[in-house]
């Protein structure tokens, strides 16, 4: 047996509008909120009693899925420091292609987003670079470029 498809990436956040904003102009539409906790709820993600508040996003084509949440109970425990390096053990990145590197670059600086070190060609294929996102959130971007 094989996996049908990857469903989503769940990523817990402090400041639920802040983060649907940022992903927002980066490109991806809200599919739907709610809010979640207790019963079914509560077991599967092994917390008690729990209550989170969940809004879904989802790419233009329509294929990939991120799941925001931000706990109301219990409240969400902060890494300590909030922004580690991105080998940190652990730690994951979602990557996006982008149809301009640059301009998606200047329209999330106003969101928060700062680099996590430099915008690399690699070959003559694609223009990449990590940036930090709401709640130190790795992101990477990659825009292919056109081949010559």
């Amino acid at each position: 047996m094989t996996i049908q498809r990857m469903d989503n990436v769940g990523i817990v956040v402090d400041d639920l509008e802040a983060a649907i904003a940022f992903f927002a102009e980066l490109g991806m539409e809200l599919d739907g909120r709610m809010t979640v906790g207790g019963g079914w709820a509560s077991r599967v993600v092994g917390i008690d009693d729990h209550q989170a508040d969940i809004a879904m996003m989802r790419t233009p084509d329509g294929h990939s899925k991120l799941e925001l949440m931000t706990y109301l109970k219990p409240t969400a425990i902060s890494p300590d420091p909030k922004t580690p390096p991105a080998n940190t053990l652990g730690l994951h990145r979602v990557m996006f292609a982008v149809d301009d590197l640059e301009d998606t670059l200047t329209r999330l600086k106003p969101h928060g987003a700062e680099l996590v070190g430099e915008v690399e060609r690699f070959e003559d294929i694609f223009l990449l670079c990590y940036i930090r996102g709401p709640e130190g959130i790795i992101i990477g971007l990659a825009e292919q470029l056109d081949a010559q």
